[in-house]
């Protein structure tokens, strides 16, 4: 693949990636309208629903090979390792699926950022509250419409430097790039954790209990 070296700029393309991904889906695998259908059918409530595809996600984000199994490494833009790729994929399509059991239109801009902003998990609030958006069970779907482009650029310029930071750690890229099998491992286990921040952080954004 190449150079795997980290920038905001490959960061934002794979997001991009991950968004038409997750919306349009691999051949074979559901997306995120069809993932969101599947679990509000299984389920009595929406938050019941979002609750049951968090803790699936979980695991799926635990198992870096998703992408290269479907053979989605050959369709990237971008070189960037295999496992963050994965992830950030896996984590893509389960916010977009809680925007969309939210009611929320994903061709719409401010939609899409909204569900990059969720990637940052912990973060996404605050990133929200610099650009001068607040998020509250005030906010209705038609008032996040009306973020205007030059703020949507804003808060995808911080959601990218934050996913640089989040996945760069130096240590992590070496481990991957040299220990393919024990990067999986190692980055299985950080991954687990931080896709169930990132879905409640999504629960937060989308859905106002």
């Amino acid at each position: 693949m190449g150079n795997n070296e980290l920038t905001q700029g490959k960061m934002m393309q794979l997001l991009d990636w991950s968004y038409e991904k997750a919306m349009n889906g691999f051949p074979g695998t559901p997306d995120a309208y069809e993932l969101a259908q599947s679990y509000l059918r299984k389920h009595s409530s929406v938050q019941k629903s979002i609750d049951a595809l968090i803790r699936t996600q979980n695991t799926k984000a635990a198992t870096s090979g998703f992408l290269t199994g479907l053979g989605g490494l050959i369709t990237l833009p971008v070189a960037i390792p295999a496992n963050i790729s994965s992830v950030i994929y896996v984590q893509m399509r389960m916010v977009a699926a809680i925007a969309v059991m939210g009611g929320y239109d994903l061709k719409d801009d401010q939609v899409r950022t909204l569900v990059y902003v969720s990637l940052a998990g912990n973060s996404a609030v605050d990133i929200l509250k610099q650009t001068g958006v607040n998020i509250s069970k005030k906010v209705a779907v038609s008032a996040i419409k009306k973020i205007p482009g030059t703020v949507i650029t804003k808060i995808n310029q911080k959601v990218g430097f934050r996913l640089l930071t989040k996945f760069g750690e130096k240590g992590v890229i070496n481990l991957v790039k040299v220990v393919p099998v024990a990067g999986g491992v190692v980055g299985g286990v950080v991954d687990l954790g931080a896709t169930r921040i990132v879905g409640k952080a999504a629960k937060k954004i989308f859905i106002y209990e």
